[in-house]
């Protein structure tokens, strides 16, 4: 099965695509849904700002595409972010795939902004594919300045002055506020939970 790559001009592509090759996952970079046509599956990976890569998807087409998206996808870190209503980062509309609203993180006494680092997650969902084989506390790697509060999409947590949304999930969209490619073993784990499952 081929996993697509989406090309938003923003995103950690390279470091996605050296953890698939790891991986020996094959995929595509789509730049428009054309080009995933014949994909199983779907990664939204982004760094950098809500607006800039909300206006590249808008360009592409992707997304409208998205919105009508019946195949599995993975957002990652401000991908994940991008699934949402809302960012306060930008003042920007996003996909409203998820619903719940972007607002920047306020670390508190537990740190500088923008978090940088490595955190363990709790509240696993048992229930959630991505998260099979990993255990509560298990630690991954955060770079991020913006977050979700945990809701009812939330299927693990963090916190960093506050509760902060780790993965998300309805339905066939899923998203990793942290960066599954950088996570060491726990991070290939949840890729490959997500690619094969």
């Amino acid at each position: 099965m081929t996993t697509a790559i989406i090309d938003t001009s923003t995103a950690n592509i390279a470091s996605v695509r050296f953890a698939l090759e790891r991986m020996d996952a094959p995929y595509v970079l789509a730049a428009t849904p054309e080009e995933a046509a014949g994909c199983a599956r779907l990664i939204l990976p982004g760094v950098g700002a809500a607006g800039p890569a909300m206006a590249r998807l808008n360009a592409s087409g992707w997304s409208a595409a998205l919105r009508e998206e019946r195949r599995p996808v993975l957002g990652v870190c401000l991908g994940m972010q991008l699934l949402f209503e809302h960012s306060d980062e930008s003042d920007v509309a996003l996909l409203g795939l998820i619903p719940g609203r972007v607002e920047r993180l306020d670390p508190g006494a537990d740190g500088p902004w923008p978090h940088m680092g490595w955190n363990a997650l709790d509240s696993l969902a048992e229930d959630e594919p991505l998260l099979a084989g990993i255990a509560p506390g298990e630690r991954v790697y955060f770079v991020h300045g913006f977050y979700v509060a945990p809701g009812q999409h939330a299927r693990a947590q963090t916190r960093y002055g506050a509760p902060i949304t780790a993965i998300a999930r309805k339905d066939n969209i899923a998203g990793c506020q942290f960066h599954p490619e950088r996570s060491a073993k726990i991070g290939a784990r949840i890729l490959s939970n997500f690619i094969k499952g």
